[in-house]
């Protein structure tokens, strides 16, 4: 393994290999049962404008954030500013994925069109998040301005 990439995959590539089951899905003639949206259509998901800011946010422990195009900002308890970190955008058929590195760790999110709850709050949010961070998978939940979450402003 040279320069500390895994699987031989250049760290500054986008990590596509963790949607290839949502890609592979998308080629097969009626495949993809649970890959959300249809089947028959192989376009890229556009239901978050690339100039779209969203928002993301998850417990267990305490983390979020918003990205804006190709700038994400990490945010939790400790660090209350967040830090920024440059990701590129991939639109899969079943929704985005934002890549890219936090504190050395590789950073992808993927985020799908689905009711989600945080579990703490009355609030319902339009889009899931399932987040890989480093070694560590996390769950959390999405909106923006034209899909907001429902429900108290502050819980």
């Amino acid at each position: 393994m040279q320069g500390g990439s895994r699987l031989g995959i250049d760290a500054g590539m986008p990590r596509l290999f963790l949607l290839l089951p949502l890609l592979l899905a998308a080629c097969q003639p009626g495949g993809g049962a649970n890959v959300p949206g249809d089947a028959d259509d192989h376009r890229a998901y556009d239901g978050i404008g690339a100039d779209e800011t969203l928002r993301f946010t998850g417990t267990e422990p305490f983390w979020g954030g918003q990205v804006t195009g190709g700038t994400l900002t990490w945010t939790t308890p400790e660090n209350i500013e967040g830090t920024t970190i440059a990701v590129e955008r991939f639109g899969g058929r079943g929704g985005l994925t934002f890549s890219g590195t936090l504190d050395g760790a590789s950073f992808d999110m993927m985020v799908t069109p689905a009711e989600c709850s945080d579990g703490m709050s009355d609030r319902t949010y339009p889009f899931n998040v399932t987040l890989q961070l480093g070694p560590e998978t996390r769950y959390g939940c999405a909106w923006s301005d034209a899909r907001p979450f429902t429900g108290l402003a502050q819980p």
